[in-house]
C-alpha cells in the first residue's frame, strides 16, 4: 500500500459550539452591544461560534464581509451559519463557512377549543453538567475564564472588566465586580452564587442584565443568588 493511502483518516467527531443568535444586522448597534458585553474590540483569543441568523428578515443581504471580522475582533470566530432556508448554504460557502440548517417551528393547526383541552407539557429542564473547574487566584481585568461543560468555582475576586463563563453554575467566594455568564450553552437551571454582589453584568442561558444603576441595598455587596424564573433574572440575598 502506498504512503499516500495512509496520509489521513476520516472519523466521526462531535463538537460543542456556542451559538451567537442575531436579532439585528445593524453593525453599529451590534458593535455597541458587543462592547457592552465583552469590552472594546481588541485581540481577544478567538473561540469558534455558530452564527444563527434565523431571526433576521433579510439574512441573505447581511453585510457578512464586515460582520465576520467585527465579531472576530471580539473573540467570536464564526465557523458555521445556521438558517432554515437552504439558499443560505450558498452565502455560507461564499464566506468559507459551514452551513447548518435550522428548524422552522411548525404552526399549530388545532382549534382554540382543542388547545384548551390538551394538557401542556412542561419544558424539559437541562441537567447541570458534571464536574467542576476551580480557580484559586484573582481574575483580573481583561481576563476570561471559561468552564466548558462543567461548573466554575472562583475562590478569589473577579475584577471589573474580567469575565467568568460556565456551562453550569458559577460560584464566586469573593467579590464579583466583573461579568458572570452561567448556563452558557442553554442550561436554564444554572445559577450564580456570589459572596459579594458588585457585578457589571450577569447572565444565565443567554438572558442577561447589565448593572447600569446602583444595586438594591438588599443585595449590594452581600451574598447573592441569581437564577432564571419565567425567562427573567431574579437576584436574591442569601441567608434571608
Amino acid at each position: 500500500m502506498s504512503s499516500a493511502a495512509n496520509a489521513f483518516d476520516i472519523k466521526s467527531a462531535s463538537l460543542d459550539l456556542l451559538a451567537l443568535i442575531l436579532h439585528t444586522d445593524n453593525l453599529e448597534e451590534l458593535t455597541t452591544a458587543l462592547d457592552a458585553r465583552f469590552g472594546p474590540a481588541g485581540d481577544a483569543p478567538a473561540e469558534a461560534f455558530l452564527l444563527d441568523v434565523e431571526g433576521l428578515p433579510q439574512a441573505a443581504d447581511t453585510e457578512y464581509g464586515r460582520l465576520l471580522p467585527m465579531l472576530s475582533r471580539h473573540g467570536i470566530r464564526v465557523v458555521a451559519l445556521r438558517h432554515p432556508e437552504t439558499s443560505m448554504a450558498e452565502v455560507a460557502s461564499r464566506y468559507g463557512l459551514a452551513y447548518v440548517r435550522g428548524v422552522t417551528p411548525a404552526r399549530s393547526t388545532q382549534s382554540s377549543s382543542e388547545s384548551q383541552n390538551k394538557p401542556v407539557e412542561a419544558p424539559a429542564v437541562v441537567a447541570p453538567p458534571p464536574g467542576t473547574m476551580i480557580v484559586d487566584r484573582p481574575v483580573r481585568a481583561g481576563q476570561q475564564i471559561y468552564a466548558r461543560g462543567c461548573d466554575l468555582v472562583v475562590l478569589a475576586m473577579v475584577s471589573a472588566g474580567a469575565e467568568v463563563i460556565a456551562d453550569g453554575n458559577i460560584h464566586v467566594y469573593a467579590p464579583l465586580r466583573g461579568r458572570a455568564l452561567a448556563g452558557a450553552r442553554g442550561n436554564t437551571a444554572a445559577r450564580i452564587f456570589v459572596r459579594s454582589m458588585e457585578a457589571e453584568l450577569v447572565s444565565i442561558a443567554g438572558v442577561y442584565r447589565t448593572i447600569e444603576q446602583a444595586l438594591p441595598e438588599s443585595i449590594k455587596g452581600k451574598p447573592t443568588q441569581i437564577q432564571l424564573e419565567n425567562e427573567r433574572l431574579v437576584m436574591t440575598a442569601l441567608g434571608e
